[in-house]
């Protein structure tokens, strides 16, 4: 009988658990989904108890599949940023509210009141966001006095599901940064915050490492799942973090990020670390890219484009609906770069790196009788490329990276890939295989209990066979990211 690891992932659409042997080899999976809920525009919620439920036939579905096989522990990830909101017993109070709710305006124009933005920004490594929990809590306290009066405590998504399996209520740096008011010098929350916004710290949960156990598997759950009883659950990581050591990258090498080209584009990078080397993280001093912690005891910057893969796809739903996405990609490699001039502005939901405006809006310019739908198309490509440039080179200036390993179903294309590489200027390296944040919950959850001293040697079992695209040079890009820059600025002037 050979031991193997679980890893969870709770998503926005469903759930993912894996097992994997400690080679890192997987031997079994399962998915399940679970409803969204938009009961307002602008609001998205999902139920807790749906998380449950999915979340528990998921791992029956893996034990079903061990074939023999002996689980010795259990890692956690998640979508971030939500908020669960729990009473004295427990219980969920009200639907979860997501990572991308945007009813929070007025609770962010709050604290940017009693905190200065500048304070702010060096305490949290960000912004005020709408989408981070601590404006969700201060709506809660206005709009539904009722319910927060009740509260006990509030919950990342995956630390209420490490709470359902365990009846430990704990959470981690990498999660636990997106909240709002973690300080990421010393990684626990910053009480100053909290009490200048008139919040009981002791709302939020106690602060472990990525890599401790956070509570065993109670008995009654282990019955129902098929999973040993006191099973070791580990803390895990945010789904981009925990994704992230699924693929090998951490604070051991500066060098290298990665590139997720899926609904949204998320540029991840890590940086040095208080506990590597003494170093303070260093934000963006405009707050223009996310600063979180990572996993592995350093911080990673994210920058984020909202409308990535999400700008093909409502490019091909309104516009090209009979055209696969493999031939509209044939169709771009016959436009050439630059897209004979046509430009376009990716913003279709606002944007987040390195604007944080989500009034703004999407455009194409410079349209002729000339064009075609191959230079439509690319210019599609390239406007994503673009917009993520804009990102990369905030984060350039604070954690410059020579190569990015790229992932998401927009990796697939190699002429997507070969424009992200031309215009980021940057080696792009795109994995034979990529198991997601799961995978990387699995890793986590071998150093946890020991089977590896530390992530750096767990991450030597990573399979390393890619595909590599080298950046060409080309002036025509410079000069379209430069009109693309002066776009963004006239649409802003004239909203």
């Amino acid at each position: 009988m050979s031991d193997i690891v679980v890893g969870l992932d709770l998503g926005t659409g469903g759930v993912r658990a894996i097992a994997v042997d400690l080679q890192g080899q997987i031997i079994a999976q399962s998915t399940r989904s679970y409803p969204l809920l938009t009961p307002q525009p602008g609001w998205t919620e999902q139920n807790s108890s749906d998380w449950v439920e999915a979340s528990l036939d998921a791992l029956f579905d893996v034990t079903q599949q061990l074939n023999g096989h002996r689980a010795i522990a259990l890692g956690l990830s998640g979508q971030m940023h939500g908020m669960v909101a729990l009473d004295a017993d427990g219980k969920a109070i009200r639907p979860a509210i997501l990572w991308n709710d945007q009813r929070t305006g007025k609770a962010v124009a709050e604290i940017e009141a009693a905190i200065p933005r500048q304070e702010l920004i060096q305490r949290t490594g960000n912004l005020a966001t709408t989408g981070f929990q601590l404006p969700k809590l201060l709506w809660l306290r206005t709009e539904e006095p009722q319910a927060y009066t009740r509260l006990w405590q509030i919950l990342l998504p995956k630390d209420y599901l490490g709470y359902v399996l365990t009846g430990e209520a704990v959470t981690e740096p990498s999660d636990a940064s997106g909240v709002g008011c973690l300080n990421l010098a010393n990684r626990q929350w910053d009480t100053n915050i909290l009490h200048t916004l008139n919040i009981n710290p002791a709302l939020f949960p106690p602060v472990i490492e990525s890599t401790a156990i956070a509570g065993r598997l109670k008995p009654e759950i282990a019955a129902r799942v098929g999973l040993p009883a006191g099973l070791p659950i580990v803390a895990g990581g945010g789904d981009n973090a925990a994704a992230a050591i699924g693929l090998g990258i951490s604070s051991s090498n500066l060098s290298r990020g990665s590139l997720s080209i899926g609904t949204s584009g998320v540029i991840f990078a890590p940086c040095v670390g208080v506990a590597r080397r003494r170093h303070r993280p260093i934000p963006d001093p405009e707050g223009r890219v996310h600063l979180f912690c990572h996993v592995d005891g350093g911080y990673h910057l994210l920058g984020v484009t909202l409308a990535a893969g999400g700008s093909l796809r409502w490019y091909r739903d309104t516009f090209a609906p009979q055209i696969s996405y493999t031939d509209l990609m044939d169709m771009a490699e016959r436009s050439q770069p630059g897209a004979r001039g046509v430009l376009f502005l990716p913003h279709l939901t606002g944007e987040r790196s390195p604007h944080l405006d989500p009034d703004t809006r999407g455009a194409f310019v410079n349209l002729s009788l000339a064009h075609t739908q191959a230079d439509i198309t690319r210019a599609v490509l390239e406007g994503v490329a673009f917009s993520l440039r804009s990102a990369l080179e905030v984060i350039s200036a604070i954690a410059p990276l020579a190569q990015l390993l790229a992932t998401g179903g927009g990796a697939r294309s190699h002429i997507w890939l070969q424009i992200l590489a031309d215009i980021l200027q940057t080696k792009l390296i795109a994995p034979k295989a990529e198991e997601g944040a799961a995978y990387g919950a699995a890793i986590l959850a071998m150093v946890g209990i020991g089977v590896y001293p530390n992530l750096e040697t767990a991450l030597k079992i990573l399979p390393q066979d890619s595909n590599v695209v080298q950046p060409q040079a080309n002036l025509l890009y410079e000069a379209g990211f430069n009109r693309y820059k002066l776009l963004y600025d006239i649409l802003k002037a004239v909203r």
